[in-house]
């Protein structure tokens, strides 16, 4: 592969070219010369497990004499984020065939390397970058971020120039300024051109459904047709392939785990259940709109309470929305590897199912009413949950005391004491919503648990090695 390595104060036609290795992803990487390298600061790495300090936590090993300032506050992401969420709250502003968890993984895989670049205490997600330490890391992040969201929705683009001026408004003119911005551009236009042959805008053949016991087809009252058939093949930002960590087939039709697992969604998941208690009714209802907004929150209200500096907010949010996105793709590939049917249709066909401990309700509705446009297996709301909880784990350690709200239940605030709780409760409640079955939130879980610990372990990494040695930039995006 080659890299392009440009100068700010140069023609950007003017460029040389070095060969990379690539490490992982389908992808290739772009380099930018702004600079000399200035010094670094070790930071710690390892895998998220519960019970340990989390292993994204900053340890310098730079004496804060040696660095040029003081550091940037997280503001500017947390803004970014909220942005996004707007945007993808506005009927009509996603496109219906894009999943948004693509567009927050674009955006803060943008605002990382950006600010990183200045930064340096880690490796580059994809861009490489050597900027000069003067640039401003604020006015690089807002610049990344407004480059690559106009770049995903140019109909916003009115909104978000006015919000650009506004973030900028708060950044001191001058060189530094200027440095943030044209690099914070040039990093977001070269992220968005590496991600423009991801295969997300690939038109998939009409789904055709099944009609054997246990095929997925679309669900009553509304019959939703599929929408990411194809999600499964898009190409990763941190997985080597989207079947990475394919589950194991659900249950067989005739087993007992299958029938135990119907028989409790009938119970708990219909619209007129008698057994879900009223809690369960709420849990069911607040945890309906998209998981990943939700998760989006959650780090916000977590990185705003510990005060997060600009670069590790910038790597909390590009960590967290990296495996996201690929436990999505992850899901939607074995979702439709094995098609299996939603609840609904499982409950009003049980009778085909061979299954004697099934009992079929032909009038059988969820809680929610209607139901998600896709196969059954595994849950997106457990594989998103448990791989979002392991990556904000990883940084903050698991035990962390939280708050959360939902558009769906105005008024309603369910609290936490640890990501692992708020994981679990998502994931049950398309239980109590009649939108999954167990087996569903157990796969969704173990899922979502693999791809965010490949994805912390194969990431972001500090740009020294425990022993304070310098790693060769290159092992993700970068040069050798």
């Amino acid at each position: 592969m080659t890299i392009h390595e440009l100068d700010i104060n140069c023609n950007h036609d003017q460029t040389r070219s070095t060969v990379m290795k690539r490490f992982s992803l389908k992808l290739f990487a772009l380099g930018i010369a702004l600079g000399a390298i200035g010094a670094a600061v070790v930071l710690a790495a390892g895998a998220y497990a519960r019970g340990k300090p989390p292993t994204n936590a900053i340890r310098s090993a730079t004496p804060a004499s040696d660095r040029p300032r003081g550091l940037e506050s997280g503001q500017p992401v947390i803004d970014w984020n909220r942005a996004l969420l707007s945007i993808v709250n506005t009927p009509g502003a996603q496109p219906a065939s894009i999943q948004p968890t693509r567009s927050f993984a674009i955006l803060h895989a943008a605002i990382y390397d950006a600010v990183n670049s200045i930064d340096r205490l880690h490796e580059p997600y994809v861009i490489f970058v050597r900027a000069p330490r003067s640039a401003s890391e604020t006015a690089a992040a807002d610049a990344a971020a407004h480059a690559a969201l106009v770049g995903l929705y140019p109909a916003q683009q009115s909104a978000l120039d006015a919000d650009y001026a506004a973030e900028l408004a708060g950044v001191q003119d001058g060189s530094a300024k200027d440095k943030g911005i044209r690099l914070g551009e040039l990093v977001a236009r070269d992220l968005l051109a590496i991600r423009a042959n991801d295969g997300s805008d690939v038109t998939p053949p009409p789904f055709v459904a099944g009609t054997d016991p246990g095929d997925y087809r679309p669900t009553p009252p509304n019959f939703p047709a599929p929408v990411f058939t194809a999600w499964g093949q898009v190409t990763p930002f941190v997985l080597e392939r989207g079947d990475q960590f394919r589950p194991a087939p659900p249950p067989a039709l005739t087993s007992d785990a299958y029938a135990a697992a119907i028989d409790e969604v009938q119970s708990l998941g219909s619209a007129t259940s008698t057994s879900r208690t009223p809690e369960q009714t709420e849990i069911g209802k607040f945890w309906n709109p998209p998981i990943q907004n939700f998760w989006n929150q959650i780090a916000q209200t977590v990185a705003t309470a510990h005060h997060s500096d600009l670069p590790t907010t910038a790597r909390l949010f590009a960590a967290l929305n990296l495996s996201v996105a690929d436990s999505a793709i992850a899901f939607y590939d074995a979702k439709y590897i094995y098609r299996l049917w939603r609840p609904v249709t499982a409950i009003r066909l049980a009778d085909s199912d061979g299954n004697p401990l099934t009992v079929a309700d032909p009038s059988w509705l969820p809680l929610s009413v209607n139901t998600a446009a896709d196969p059954s297996y595994p849950g997106a709301h457990s594989t998103i949950s448990a791989a979002a909880a392991v990556a904000l784990g990883s940084f903050f350690g698991d035990d962390q005391r939280f708050s959360v709200t939902s558009p769906a239940l105005p008024g309603v605030t369910r609290s936490f004491t640890s990501f692992t709780a708020a994981a679990e409760e998502a994931g049950l409640s398309r239980i109590y919503a009649g939108q999954h079955v167990r087996f569903d939130h157990v796969a969704g879980l173990k899922l979502g648990h693999e791809v965010a610990r490949f994805a912390l372990s194969n990431a972001l990494l500090p740009a020294h090695d425990s022993s304070g040695r310098p790693r060769a930039i290159g092992s993700r995006g970068g040069v050798r």
